[in-house]
């Protein structure tokens, strides 16, 4: 609802294996994802996406310590996000979203 208000069309999805089905039948620009979720992280729904839309930016929001785990392994193979510590205001995230590199 909140990016909604901003001008966002956002859709919001509920675990990482939803947010892949989504990007395979939706090309969207922006993904924001939470990191730690049960089955699929978001890290690893972040890459596959980034492999499905190279062009979609990419902000990971996280307030738990495995976080920091999870993004060594990605950057091990080579992929690099953007990350806000949780809680976010609103104002921060719709300013990340609309500087983060894709």
């Amino acid at each position: 609802m909140v990016l909604n208000s901003e001008g966002f069309d956002a859709r919001a999805v509920y675990s990482g294996e939803e947010g892949v089905e989504l990007a395979r039948s939706i090309e969207f620009d922006f993904l924001v994802t939470g990191v730690v979720m049960p089955q699929m992280n978001g890290i690893d729904a972040a890459i596959q996406i980034r492999k499905l839309l190279p062009k979609c930016k990419i902000l990971l929001v996280s307030g738990d310590n495995d976080t920091s785990a999870l993004l060594h392994n990605a950057q091990s193979q080579g992929y690099r996000f953007e990350i806000l510590a949780k809680p976010v205001h609103p104002l921060v995230l719709f300013q990340a979203l609309r500087s983060v590199e894709p």
